[in-house]
């Protein structure tokens, strides 16, 4: 694994530290989050739009005076895993309509 070191203002690191340890992250957790997503070529738009979904869909979208989103809570993977299984149960889409239809 490389390290990185680049010089940016001390009101910068501020911010960062800040936005990192609200939404409960290291700084270099943060940093490197906000890399990746900002890099992710998967997505489309104009290069502010993209940077912002990506940003948006890795949850790391700080509240601001100027109206940007807070990131959302992370989803207990537990309760994700169980909301998949019982996702997977019932009645099918093709038997729903095919029931209506009699």
């Amino acid at each position: 694994m490389a390290q990185v070191t680049w010089r940016a203002s001390d009101e910068l690191i501020d911010r960062v530290r800040a936005v990192a340890g609200s939404s409960g992250y290291s700084m270099n957790e943060f940093v490197t989050r906000v890399l990746d997503a900002a890099t992710d070529p998967d997505l489309a738009g104009g290069e502010a739009a993209r940077i912002r979904e990506r940003l948006e869909r890795a949850g790391l979208l700080a509240e601001s005076s100027a109206g940007v989103s807070a990131p959302r809570p992370r989803v207990d993977a537990d309760a994700l895993r169980a909301a998949r299984a019982r996702a997977g149960q019932g009645a099918s889409l093709a038997d729903l309509i095919a029931a209506d239809r009699e």
